[in-house]
């Protein structure tokens, strides 16, 4: 916990997730017959049938009464907000709708600009007031085909007061006067829990703002942090080997990003273990390219911080590797590219051999994506330098692909990317691709000669059967 001061949160936009409509033409759902979704608004359970129209009473704004009188006006004015109006009702209390509404908005003048504000008995106030609001069940996804291409999330209808709310709540935890000492009997782990619990928000925008409050949080209250992780462990853990299905994990991960960035050195066996047991497994899920960019930021802040993790994790990617899904083999490539961007070359030598047998395999994949992500990588210049130190063992392992590719791809363009990889090697080791090639080609003499020798055994064999199957008939005599 010493030393994991979070650092700012890198700006990444988040991918909602909600599920769409399928109209079921045959046993496979196309994206042909899909319907993109509307954008839709939901209704949350904290939502009650009232009998009555809500009535507020109507108070002084706070500019308006004696600095003295502010504070006990401030308690007033959280206690009102405490009060949570249906949505999805659009025609009732209009009027006590737009005065919490202004309420709100003062609120959050009023703590961004005042000082002197924030006694002992407001924190309370502000945490019942903020927990009374955004505190709900969710409700359930109507179907969990969700493609974030087509469709639209669904959004909060209570969004007009939730997010003013979140942004109370912000500038409060922000303030120059909020002191984590008082704080932290009301802001504990209980609230922790249901805040993380509110990540699986279908609305973007609640996310985001989830987001920036759990990251103050984490900076505020020390005593927090291990629980934090932990629960966010939980989270990840089930929802690799149990749900598959939650919308944060973007968020989450975004968050961890700048929390790993704090970490102190040496790292704990918790970190390294949190490293190989959740991060790496995230990889496996269905849905990777929702937070893809933000989990291969976390693994390369891991590996910044400790180069010795290295190993385990590019094993880790090589075990997980995909075997059907060219889009992930794409972005798996991408990811190992970051991380050899920031490999230390005594790291290199121990991974180069199992890691350059999957890029021989990529770079003879049939889908071209997969062949031409592969083949970039001798675009990058201090990969091309940890490849020419060690092309006596590098070499050997992709010739016979490259070879193979430059005779017989079926696209163009990755034939001439895979002559310029060629040509490069010839330029870093002649005499061992001069080797290479003169091994190829006999080796490619012999299987053709086994090739023909097959092929004329089995015309014997054939012209056999044929004799003795005439011999049965009588048509040739014995």
């Amino acid at each position: 916990m010493m030393g994991d001061r979070p650092s700012p949160p890198r700006a990444m936009s988040s991918a909602p997730t909600t599920s769409p409509s399928v109209d079921k033409v045959d046993g496979f759902s196309r994206k042909s017959v899909r319907k993109a979704k509307q954008k839709r608004s939901q209704s949350s359970s904290q939502f009650r049938s009232q009998g009555k129209p809500i009535e507020l009473t109507p108070l002084p704004l706070l500019k308006d009464v004696p600095a003295p009188e502010q504070p006990e006006l401030f308690l007033k004015k959280l206690q009102q907000c405490c009060t949570v109006f249906d949505f999805m009702d659009t025609l009732s209390d209009l009027k006590m709708k737009e005065y919490k509404r202004s309420t709100l908005n003062e609120l959050v003048d009023y703590v961004t600009v005042s000082r002197g504000y924030l006694t002992e008995q407001a924190y309370p106030e502000v945490v019942k007031m903020v927990s009374h609001n955004i505190f709900r069940t969710l409700p359930p996804s109507d179907s969990n085909e969700f493609d974030p291409e087509e469709d639209e999330p669904t959004l909060e209808a209570s969004w007009p007061h939730l997010q003013l709310v979140y942004e109370f709540f912000i500038r409060f935890l922000e303030s120059q006067e909020f002191q984590p000492s008082i704080a932290k009997k009301y802001i504990d782990q209980k609230f922790v829990l249901q805040l993380l619990e509110l990540f699986d928000s279908e609305d973007p925008r609640e996310r985001d703002y989830l987001k920036t409050v759990l990251h103050r949080i984490y900076g505020k209250f020390l005593g927090l942090r291990a629980f934090i992780r932990k629960q966010i462990n939980n989270i990840f853990l089930r929802f690799v080997y149990e749900t598959e299905h939650f919308n944060g994990v973007a968020e989450l991960l975004e968050i961890l990003g700048s929390i790993i960035n704090g970490f102190a050195l040496p790292l704990k066996a918790e970190h390294k273990q949190f490293l190989v047991k959740v991060l790496i497994p995230l990889h496996t899920v269905r849905s990777l390219s929702l937070f893809h960019a933000q989990l291969a930021y976390c693994i390369v802040q891991f590996l910044e911080k400790d180069p010795t993790l290295t190993e385990p994790v590019i094993r880790g990617l090589l075990k997980f590797w995909p075997k059907t899904c060219s889009q992930k083999e794409v972005m798996f490539l991408g990811e190992l590219e970051e991380i050899l961007d920031v490999i230390e070359p005594t790291q290199f030598v121990k991974i180069q051999e199992p890691l350059f047998k999957q890029i021989s395999r990529c770079v003879s994949s049939p889908h071209f994506q997969v062949a031409e992500r592969a083949l970039y990588y001798w675009n990058n210049e201090y990969i091309m330098s940890l490849i020419e130190e060690n092309s006596s063992v590098i070499l050997p392992i992709m010739f016979a692909s490259l070879y193979r590719i430059s005779k017989e791809h079926w696209n163009p363009a990755i034939v001439a990317l895979v002559y310029n990889v060629l040509k490069a090697f010839m330029e870093m080791n002649s005499t061992l691709f001069d080797e290479l090639t003169a091994t190829y080609k006999s080796d490619r003499q012999r299987e053709k000669k086994k090739e023909k020798e097959r092929e004329e055994l089995w015309k014997k064999l054939e012209d056999l059967e044929l004799k003795r199957g005439l011999r049965s008939d009588g048509i040739i005599p014995t």
